[in-house]
């Protein structure tokens, strides 16, 4: 404020103090204006909305004038897809056959039990020995057997081929050939045809020996009139264990019978019977002997066995279980196989007592 002004600019009060308002007698300087407030405050009012109004239409205007620029879109590649490498099969293997087994027969081999032992055919074994007869095996002998090749197991099937559904429906049981049986003879007590056993046995002709064990097919019986034996599963009945007497007893002409026993296999069926053989093996011809069916664990030796002379023979015996199947054309009982065979045992038995030299 002035030095000399007379009123306040602020207020509007008088600062004469009560004085007679009187010219002033200063001069003003020149380019100084006074402006009364409310007129100062209202220029001030109007120069800052005039600066606000320019400012914003300022901003319009260079908002309205620069256009964004249109966002070109960018292209994406497209993807390829890389095709995944085609799997090449490996071929399997060739399986190259296994060499033959060079088999020495030793006592008692047969072909069925070299096919059972090797897991092979009788047929591929008489393939591989051309010429080979079965029933006369030497001992000694070499017999070259063929050793299966693995090959891969085929799919699962739900049915069987005609020849294998052939195969399994035949029922079959095992015989062992005794001393002066014939193929013949074993043919018609079971009532099976001749040339069927040959067969199945791959034997090339009729002839058989002792010990020699044949598979018997029951399925190529002759036709025969009547009703059918019903077919059975047999059970697998063990060996039975021979008790007494103890192997290599000696008995003599004090003794009237030889009383023999052994351990029950289980409980028997109605047509089962326990098969005692005895045989004289000193006689040497191996047809002095008797076989006897019991359906107890005990059997007395007849005293028709017993030898006649001072010289004591050796006996062995052995059991089997066997069952009834039906009876022949005589009427004579059909036995079959119904369980394993026991060990044979041997006792001695004498008949005669030594004569003594009369004295003169």
């Amino acid at each position: 404020m002035s030095p000399d002004a007379l009123r306040c600019v602020v207020c509007g009060a008088d600062l004469r103090g009560g004085q007679a308002a009187r010219p002033s007698t200063r001069r003003r300087r020149p380019g100084q204006v006074s402006l009364p407030l409310p007129l100062a405050l209202g220029i001030l009012l109007a120069f800052t909305a005039l600066a606000v109004g320019a400012t914003y239409a300022a901003v319009r205007l260079i908002g309205g004038a620069a256009q964004s620029p249109s966002a070109t879109p960018t292209v994406s590649p497209t993807v390829t897809t890389t095709p995944e490498p085609t799997a090449t099969e490996t071929p399997a293997p060739t399986l190259t056959p296994l060499p033959p087994i060079n088999h020495t027969i030793t006592t008692g081999d047969t072909c069925l039990g070299l096919a059972a032992f090797y897991e092979v055919s009788i047929r591929s074994i008489q393939d591989m020995n051309p010429g080979l007869q079965c029933e006369f095996l030497s001992i000694g002998q070499i017999v070259l057997v063929a050793q299966p090749t693995p090959t891969a197991s085929p799919e699962p099937t739900s049915t069987l081929s005609p020849a294998d559904a052939t195969e399994a429906a035949c029922e079959k049981l095992t015989y062992t050939v005794l001393a002066n049986d014939t193929l013949g003879a074993i043919a018609d007590n079971y009532d099976v045809d001749l040339q069927a056993i040959m067969d199945y046995n791959g034997m090339s002709g009729p002839n058989i020996f002792a010990g020699q064990v044949l598979i018997i097919p029951l399925c190529a019986r002759n036709p025969t009139p009547g009703p059918s034996p019903t077919p059975t599963s047999p059970p697998p009945y063990p060996a039975p264990n021979l008790l007494l007497p103890p192997d290599g007893a000696a008995f003599t002409l004090a003794n009237d019978t030889v009383s023999l026993q052994w351990a029950s296999v289980a409980q028997l069926r109605e047509n089962e019977f326990y098969q005692v053989t005895v045989m004289d093996v000193t006689e040497g011809s191996g047809t002095r002997r008797v076989v006897g069916y019991v359906t107890n664990t005990a059997y007395i030796v007849p005293t028709s066995l017993r030898p006649s002379e001072a010289l004591p023979h050796v006996m062995a015996w052995w059991v089997t279980t066997v069952r009834q199947t039906g009876t022949n054309a005589a009427g004579n009982p059909i036995y079959v196989s119904a369980g394993a065979t026991s060990a044979r045992r041997t006792f001695t038995w004498s008949g005669a007592a030594i004569g003594s030299t009369p004295t003169p």
